[in-house]
């Protein structure tokens, strides 16, 4: 067995400070078989094949937990040979699809059955499945785990297409229940439109639909607020439930939460690239290429975030990488109102974290820790995914903290070029992928051409 190895000055250990490194690993297993620190002359003259980074940083490959691929049923929007292709680009080397935008959907075996004979032969990175809760179908939960769905998304709020519709409380107890001694975790979006609720106060351009503030208006914190509080009390008749709320946008949402771990609540929180990159004062009108669900709020409260993600309030970050037909948007009306809500930005996250996370203070370390550590966990892929340890599979990226480029449609790799991130210069740059020990993606070459080396999870 020929053993290989990667040498930096930069290497991001699990439990340890950056710090000089080489990972050796099995060229035909894949697997890590040694961690030593250190960049030793020794180590690149008794090796057949040794990568040597310099000062780059080697950090493990991103876990995304929260993708929309749609295929089979919606492949135009986004498929697995594109998504994929743009995850590798991105440094993503694991991603977690999400049960919904596909015909059918992840709501019973079958469904996960379509999903998996579509995605036979076009994978670049590997693929799990997150399974699907929507009213009536408490029965498939348990086929769907021996199946292998990695959890279960629900919507408290209506989710944008017919075949995924919302739940209510009765639902949810149906679905917790058979969740309970399963170790399976019941993922919410976490919008509810209560009764008695009312909308933001109206602004002189409130009942234009083209501006982003009416839209804004139309989905306020009082949103996210009600369904959090409804999820925490459910919580406590099923403790033993992990629970998780998808893309967190409001940070009035932060104290009930913070009170929730703080007793004990087996609670997870994630938020998105987006949240964390753009204020709603910078929104032009007319462009509905910003528009998502939870919509992307105030500057104070972007702020409130980051300031979340610093003391474990948030656990970490996911691209909702929610793409559609152009014509979904209505780029030529304008019209925030009908527009589909959704943010495409795979293959940019790193980027995009390291720009802004640079500006307020924050490392490299807590970039991996958010983006990979975390997320593997919550994928239940950590033992080999997530980190670089011994027996893990040798899934890194190389990440040049110096290199600056402007998002551009020609930079993009997945299949509808359309996002709020075109045109702006991110500082930081994935330069190379590497999946189980072998290089699936450079900065120069794009995505390595024959047969594609993801896995489905």
């Amino acid at each position: 067995m020929a053993i290989s190895a990667v040498t930096s000055l930069n290497v991001f250990l699990p439990s340890r400070p950056a710090g000089p490194a080489t990972i050796e690993f099995d060229t035909e297993t894949g697997k890590i078989t040694a961690v030593r620190e250190g960049v030793s002359s020794s180590s690149k003259d008794n090796l057949p094949h040794v990568l040597d980074l310099g000062s780059a940083f080697l950090i493990p490959g991103l876990v995304d937990c929260h993708v929309h691929l749609n295929e089979p049923g919606r492949t135009e929007w986004e498929g697995f040979a594109t998504g994929t292709r743009a995850a590798a680009s991105g440094g993503v080397t694991t991603l977690i699809d999400m049960p919904l935008n596909s015909i059918p959907p992840v709501t019973t075996v079958s469904g996960l059955e379509a999903k998996r004979a579509a995605a036979v032969g076009q994978l670049s990175v590997d693929v799990g499945f997150w399974g699907g809760v929507i009213p009536g179908n408490a029965g498939d939960i348990k086929p769907l785990i021996e199946a292998g769905v990695k959890g279960f998304k629900c919507f408290l709020i209506e989710s944008g297409v017919e075949e995924f519709p919302c739940v209510d409380e009765d639902d949810l107890r149906k679905a917790l229940a058979e969740l309970e001694g399963t170790e399976i975790p019941l993922l919410f979006h976490a919008e509810l439109d209560p009764p008695s609720s009312s909308s933001s106060p109206p602004t002189a351009d409130s009942s234009d639909p083209t501006f982003y503030s009416t839209f804004l208006a139309s989905r306020p914190d009082t949103f996210e607020t009600s369904a959090i509080a409804m999820v925490i009390r459910l919580m406590k008749e099923f403790p033993s439930v992990p629970c998780h709320i998808v893309h967190l946008s409001s940070a009035e949402a932060l104290p009930a939460i913070r009170e929730a771990k703080k007793a004990g609540a087996r609670l997870t929180v994630e938020t998105c690239y987006h949240y964390l990159c753009i204020e709603a004062e910078a929104i032009p009108h007319r462009h509905t290429e910003f528009k998502c669900c939870p919509p992307i709020r105030s500057s104070a409260n972007r702020e409130l975030l980051w300031s979340a993600l610093f003391d474990n309030t948030i656990d970490y970050i996911v691209s909702d990488h929610s793409p559609c037909v152009s014509q979904l948007k209505n780029l030529d009306t304008g019209d925030y109102s009908t527009a589909w809500g959704g943010i495409s930005s795979l293959g940019l996250g790193c980027s995009l974290l390291w720009t802004e996370a640079e500006k307020r203070g924050f490392g490299m370390e807590e970039v991996v820790k958010w983006t990979s550590g975390r997320t593997g966990k919550m994928a239940k892929v950590e033992e080999v995914k997530g980190g670089l340890r011994v027996g893990g599979e040798a899934d890194f990226a190389v990440f040049d903290p110096t290199a600056s480029f402007t998002v551009t449609k020609d930079s993009l790799s997945f299949k509808n070029k359309l996002t709020p991130f075109e045109g702006i210069t991110l500082q930081g740059r994935i330069t190379a992928t590497y999946l189980r020990g072998e290089r699936i993606y450079s900065v120069e070459e794009g995505v390595l051409g024959g047969e594609p080396k993801g896995r489905m999870l």
